[in-house]
Formats: structure tokens, C-alpha cells, sequence
């Protein structure tokens, strides 16, 4: 297949076995599919138009995807980013074309996420023509992944199936599971957060290493649907870091912490129930973490010698890995009222 534009070529996954019950689906950038199809979709029913802005805040790999959508499609894109962003990414969108500013140092990411959002809503006031994204509260980007739901089902019709991997914006683990569950509503989804987040209620739980890029967050984000998912595992930095290194010993995969997560609890999973499955999503490769992760193989756990805590409330998690079975739970109320 010839593409038509790099874009479409960068975010098709690749199919990787790990074991007799579990796959790796492995993207170089997962959060291209939400992008395209989310930019797409709006030009296509006019809500934004070519040459346009589109602004959001991000410092991963969604600030990458949407300027290769933007690019694409012929239309202008700002980033607001943190002081965290990582030069790579920083030097690949200044040359597709995207114009990025970045908030200043901030004491944690919570402070670091509402002076981004901030600054997105000044830039609103101060150009109405901008449009806002939106990525952690537009369900436009949920569209994107009924393709790689297509994938999977082909892949493995004749097995029960569950989706492993980092909870984050919400749009990737809760739009491919979702797609797949039209087909077999027992599809299982087991979602990783990092201590710290508010989204499975972490948030009094503080990990010095921070927490992990891509997986929690410190504000509500409203495209999380928890009643998608059936199990939660928290997790700290060391047991991230352990299970991304070991996914490079073990079979030569090359990617990020978020992934590696998603490894040590779909390894967990398994055990648990032999006759599923595991989808493991593989976000992106390991090249933004190779100082803060990689290169720090040395530190590395045994994946063997760990194992989580089974809890029945997200009250009784305890530091450095929980696991909860979350039955496809609604969001809790009070929950939202405390983070507004």
C-alpha cells in the first residue's frame, strides 16, 4: 500500500506475540489515529475549516499527532506545552510547521495542566477563529479506533479477548474496547494508572518519581468512561521502569513506560485467567524515555518476584502496585464534585 501522506503509514499498529496468551499491539504513535479521524471528522461536518488553528495542550504524543493531522489536512497548529517536553518532539513539530509555547516551571504536573489549560482558554478569548481540541473531554476522538478494533477482531475471532493498557486521556483503551464489544460484549478491559491520579482515585498517593506520562492525570478528564472497564491496576515508577525493561530483554521491543506497564499487568492478567487473550497496547516507542528509563535498565526488578495487592477499594490501594476489579463501574459522584 502506497499512503497518501506519512501520517497514515505512522499509525498502523503492528501485531506482536509475547506468549501463548498475549499480543502486543505495537504503534510507533497511537494517538495519529485519533487525530486524523478526529480532524477529519470535523472538517467534514464544518465545524473547523482548512487553514484554521487548532490549539490543545499536550506535551506527548498527541502534540506530535495532531501537527501531522494538521499537516495533512492544510491547517495551522499550536501547542501549549510544558517545560517537560522532551527536545525530540519539540524539534519535529517546530518543523512541520506548528508554533509551541510552554508554561512556566511549575512545584507539580497538577499546577503544570491547569496553567496549560489556562493559557488554551486566553488564547481562545484572544483569537476567536482558534479551535480548541479538546483531547481529554471530545469524544470525536474515540472515532479513530474503531479501525484498530477491526484489526483485533480479525486477528483473534475465535478468542476471548482482553485490553490491556494505560488509561490516560481515555479515548484509546475505552474506543477500541468499546468497537469490540459490538461484536462480543464480554471483551474485558483492564486499565493501568500511576499513583497520584484522580481518575481511579490515586491521588492521595504520592510517587517521587512522578507520575507516569500518558497514563494518569491530575485533573478530570471527561472522555475517561469507567464503566468500560472491568479491572484497574495502579502502579508505581520502579514497577513501570521493571516491566519496560523487561520487555526489551525479553523480546527486543523498543517503547515507552506507559507500555511497559501495561506489560508487567497484562503478565499478571495472564496468570490469572489462562483462557483470555491479552491485548497489551503499546502507545509509542521508547525514544522519549531512554534517559529517565532505559538507561536506568540497572535498577530493574524481577518482574517474576512482583505481584500486586488485591483490594476492594480504591481507599485500601497501597503502595507500589494494586489491583482492583472494577466491574464496570460508573465514575463516582463525589468524585467529581471533588475535583470541581
Amino acid at each position: 500500500m502506497i499512503h497518501p501522506h506519512i501520517a497514515d503509514a505512522l499509525k498502523r499498529p503492528d501485531l506482536v506475540r509475547l506468549s501463548e496468551g498475549m499480543v502486543l499491539i505495537r504503534f510507533e504513535s497511537m494517538k495519529v489515529y485519533s487525530a486524523l479521524a478526529a480532524v477529519g471528522d470535523l472538517l467534514d461536518r464544518g465545524v473547523i475549516r482548512p487553514g484554521q488553528t487548532l490549539v490543545d495542550s499536550s506535551s506527548g504524543i498527541y502534540a506530535h499527532a495532531l501537527a501531522l493531522a494538521c499537516h495533512r489536512y492544510g491547517l495551522r497548529c499550536h501547542i501549549v506545552a510544558s517545560t517537560t517536553v522532551d527536545a525530540t518532539t519539540l524539534a519535529q513539530l517546530e518543523v512541520l510547521g506548528a508554533t509551541v509555547e510552554q508554561v512556566r516551571p511549575s512545584r507539580n504536573l497538577k499546577l503544570d495542566q491547569e496553567l496549560r489549560v489556562r493559557r488554551v482558554r486566553e488564547l481562545l478569548a484572544e483569537r476567536p477563529d482558534v479551535h480548541w481540541m479538546r483531547q481529554y473531554h471530545d469524544d470525536v476522538h474515540y472515532l479513530g479506533y474503531r479501525e484498530v478494533a477491526d484489526q483485533l477482531a480479525a486477528a483473534a475471532p475465535d478468542r476471548p479477548l482482553t485490553v490491556v493498557g494505560g488509561v490516560g486521556s481515555g479515548a484509546s483503551t475505552g474506543g477500541i474496547v468499546q468497537h469490540l464489544r459490538r461484536r462480543d460484549p464480554d471483551v474485558r478491559l483492564v486499565g493501568v494508572q500511576p499513583f497520584g491520579s484522580v481518575t481511579f482515585g490515586s491521588q492521595d498517593h504520592h510517587d517521587p518519581e512522578a507520575i507516569i506520562a500518558g497514563i494518569g492525570s491530575s485533573i478530570v478528564f471527561d472522555n475517561v468512561r469507567h464503566h468500560l472497564y472491568d479491572a484497574v491496576h495502579w502502579m508505581d515508577f520502579t514497577h513501570a521502569l521493571s516491566g519496560t525493561v523487561a520487555l526489551l530483554r525479553d523480546h527486543a521491543v523498543f517503547a515507552g513506560l506507559s507500555t511497559g506497564a501495561a506489560y508487567l499487568t497484562a503478565g499478571h492478567e495472564t496468570r490469572r485467567h489462562p483462557d483470555r487473550l491479552h491485548l497489551v497496547i503499546g502507545a509509542d516507542t521508547g525514544h522519549r524515555y531512554v534517559e529517565q528509563v532505559h538507561a536506568r535498565h540497572a535498577q530493574a526488578l524481577d518482574p517474576a518476584a512482583l505481584k500486586p495487592v488485591e483490594v476492594d477499594s480504591p481507599e485500601a490501594m497501597s503502595m507500589p502496585w494494586s489491583v482492583m476489579a472494577w466491574n464496570r463501574t460508573p465514575c463516582p459522584a463525589h468524585w467529581k464534585e471533588a475535583a470541581a
